[in-house]
């Protein structure tokens, strides 16, 4: 981890992080500005943290990342529903122990019937359906799930998998109520969380208040969260200096942002992290004329990726591989081994100009440039980088322009392949290979945009499952990390950075460097005023 602390300093940022420790008042309601329209409110058919950071304090999951702690890690994975958890001595079963007299908003009561339910929705064995499934390729690996008992449930795994209770923990999994309809929870939804759904307002906001029946005492600390949705990114920046909004969406305080803020407002407490998120490239590698291998390895050579670090985010990025780098990241391969592959070592010209003999041996150069619409999503994450990739194409006779989609619009079109080239950002939901490689590269994935399928690196990506040898489990997934940047199946131009700021009077709420999705319980949050 490397946090850097700006604004009112180290000794305010410890003190919010620290929250635990000092006299927490009750009351208030936190304000926060939201980026963009979420496609719905139910987190297990959307694939965007503009669901999962209004949403997830409506829920609770078996376990989770200790929302204390800047950086997800096996080690610190608490208990939430369940209290306690074993493996069988094959590692192929996870048992739990269900908390007692915890209810559902509603006051259903919740029970392991509420724990199979949700795993038939994930695996579509069901009689009810997601809309859509994205994280459905997590759970390739459970055969079923049983209840053993009112307050005891046991995951039935195909083979043994370390990696399960990683991604039990991330806020992309909470647990769904057996009795509420899954088309309700995308308007309406139904938790055990620390606050109750009260509002959605499409291009709006969001509201949701205090549970007083939740089963942690003393919890929340707030009497609800209002999020206003606020597009464009300066005026929600103005809203809150002049204190209109109590905290910003999550890192949306970009570098130069950051200037902005702490020249306006002295006094608010910044966070710069890392999140776990990296800009890539789509490629629908099934369609003219990006089908041609050459002209997709192309366009990977012509990219400068320290340009992007060094524009966007005035050098205060990180270039790495498929797997979030170190130290924020657990994962990722070591820096030398990175700069290795062809294509990502800092030689640009060398670079550029193997691509434009690719370029010239699909047909292309000088002469002939080839036209093409850069797709992207409609928020600044995505619309600035796209922005700089369209410049740099024009080194190797691309002629590009940036086509915005809206955020609804985004996922369903990247996923029906409706699009020639992306600008594309990825969360990963856990700092785990298992999410990111069986999410983004397995060839059934429903998140594998690019249609990238290797049957060699499927088989690979299994192997690493498997492994019990954390040491050889780490060597397994920087090859197949290499292995996949060397097939241009998602190339990386870098993994971002940026900032969180809150008012000095909000406590408890710690930015997490390794994801972007797993730290929105917002249980402990509490405003000194």
């Amino acid at each position: 981890m490397r946090p850097r602390i700006l604004g009112a300093g180290l000794v305010a940022a410890l003190v919010c992080g620290m929250a635990p420790a000092l006299a927490q008042k009750t009351g208030g309601t936190l304000r926060i500005y939201h980026r963009d329209n979420p496609p719905s409110a139910s987190i297990h058919e959307e694939a965007t943290n503009s669901t999962v950071i209004p949403f997830m304090s409506l829920f609770n999951n078996l376990v989770l990342y200790d929302q204390s702690k800047p950086q997800n890690s096996p080690d610190d994975i608490v208990p939430d529903l369940a209290t306690s958890w074993n493996w069988s001595a094959d590692g192929k079963a996870l048992t739990f122990k269900l908390r007692e007299g915890v209810k559902w908003h509603d006051g259903q009561p919740f029970t392991a019937k509420d724990v199979v339910c949700t795993f038939d929705l994930l695996t579509g064995k069901g009689e009810d359906k997601l809309r859509r499934n994205p994280r459905q390729s997590w759970y390739t690996n459970v055969e079923r799930v049983t209840a053993d008992g009112e307050l005891q449930a046991t995951i039935h795994l195909r083979h043994p998998q370390p990696s399960l209770p990683s991604l039990l923990a991330s806020g992309y999994s909470p647990i769904y109520p057996c009795h509420v309809p899954s088309a309700q929870m995308r308007t309406r939804p139904i938790g055990t969380g620390p606050f109750k759904f009260a509002e959605f307002k499409q291009n709006e906001g969001m509201k949701v208040t205090r549970n007083p029946d939740y089963w942690k005492k003393g919890h929340p600390y707030l009497d609800g969260i209002d999020f206003t949705i606020v597009p464009n990114r300066a005026t929600a920046m103005l809203g809150f200096v002049s204190g209109r909004f109590d905290m910003t969406f999550p890192w949306e305080v970009t570098m130069p942002l950051l200037k902005d803020v702490k020249s306006q407002s002295p006094n608010a407490v910044c966070q710069v992290t890392s999140m776990n998120n990296s800009t890539n490239l789509i490629v629908n590698r099934d369609a003219p004329p990006f089908d041609n291998p050459d002209l997709r390895r192309a366009l990977s050579l012509a990219m400068d990726r320290k340009a992007f670090v060094d524009i966007l985010n005035q050098g205060d990025a990180q270039l790495g591989g498929i797997m979030q780098p170190p130290t924020d990241g657990i994962w990722g391969m070591p820096t030398e081994m990175f700069a290795s592959v062809p294509g990502y070592g800092p030689d640009v010209a060398k670079n550029r100009a193997e691509a434009r003999d690719l370029m010239k041996k699909a047909g292309y150069g000088p002469d002939k440039h080839l036209p093409l619409k850069v797709s992207t999503r409609g928020i600044s994450l995505y619309k600035d980088p796209a922005v700089i990739l369209v410049d740099q194409l024009k080194e190797i006779w691309i002629d590009a322009e940036v086509e915005i989609v809206d955020t609804p619009q985004w996922f369903p079109k990247v996923a029906r392949k409706a699009y020639s080239v992306g600008l594309n950002t990825t969360g990963n939901g856990v700092d785990d290979p298992d999410q990111n490689f069986f999410e983004n590269f397995s060839c059934k994935s429903e998140r594998n945009y690019t249609g990238y399928c290797n049957p060699e690196i499927d088989k690979m990506i299994e192997q690493q499952s498997a492994e019990t040898d954390k040491d050889k489990r780490r060597k397994l997934v920087w090859e197949i990390d290499r292995r996949l940047l060397e097939d241009n199946a998602r190339p990386i131009i870098m993994w971002n950075r940026a900032a969180s700021c809150v008012q000095p009077y909000v406590k408890g709420y710690v930015p997490q460097v390794n994801s972007v999705y797993n730290g929105f319980r917002f249980e402990d949050v509490w405003l000194d005023k």
